[in-house]
């Protein structure tokens, strides 16, 4: 899934580069993601669209059930939990990212 927060996302507060976000822009999540329904733009196809205003809580929590972040950067707000790095067929996970 794709995590957005700047002045063009549906994200609060609506501005770039601020230290911290309350909600954010959630987008093309690679399955359906029950937590993510009640923010979804287009229900009919939930990997195809966005999710706007999803509190950063929901999305923290949403990374923790997923085991962690597997490439990229959240949003100020968003707390990243672990970094997973997969070598072959074995998975890492890295604290402190």
């Amino acid at each position: 899934m794709s995590v957005q927060a700047n002045q063009g996302a549906y994200c609060s507060p609506r501005l770039d580069r601020q230290k911290e976000y309350s909600q954010v822009e959630v987008g093309f999540p690679s399955q359906e993601e029950s937590l993510l329904m009640p923010y979804c733009e287009n229900p009919n196809d939930p990997t195809e669209t966005v999710y706007g205003w999803v509190p950063v809580n929901i999305v923290t929590d949403i990374i923790a059930k997923h085991g962690g972040i597997v490439e990229g950067d959240v949003p100020a707000g968003v707390n990243p939990g672990p970094r997973v790095k997969r070598i072959g067929a074995v998975e890492y996970r890295e604290w402190g990212c």
